[in-house]
């Protein structure tokens, strides 16, 4: 009976981890015009996946406490498509205050492209982020 407690238990945790999304995580946007950046919790929302703004940075790398988007998603409604892609999302460009169609691939385990998109897909802008852990 010990036994079957003990399994059961392990095929909880390893069920759980094995289901997180490879793009799960936190990751570093890279730098905007004057340098500063954020970091973005990547997690499930739903069947989709979605980007919260985490910490906000200057120029300097000092963290700003008074960012007036942290918590604000920035990245939602993304449907994993297989194979490190991700399609069909809307990403919010707080540096425009726009909002884009939006896609992202997973270049390696550390590495994300993300990329926002107008007309039709014709004309996108996007970065790189590396994963903070």
């Amino acid at each position: 009976m010990k036994h079957s407690i003990i399994a059961a238990a392990a095929l909880c945790v390893f069920s759980t981890v094995a289901s997180a999304d490879p793009v799960d995580g936190l990751w570093k946007t890279e730098p905007g015009d004057e340098g500063g950046y954020l970091h973005v919790t990547i997690a499930p929302c739903g069947s989709a996946i979605c980007g919260t703004i985490d910490t906000a940075f200057d120029g300097n790398g000092n963290q700003q406490l008074s960012y007036e988007n942290l918590g604000k998603k920035i990245i939602w409604d993304m449907e994993p498509e297989g194979n490190g892609a991700y399609d069909n999302g809307k990403i919010w460009a707080p540096d425009r205050d726009k909002t884009y169609n939006s896609k992202m691939t997973l270049d390696s385990q550390n590495a994300l492209t993300v990329k926002g998109c107008v007309a039709g897909g014709l004309v996108c802008r996007g970065q790189t982020w590396t994963r903070v852990q």
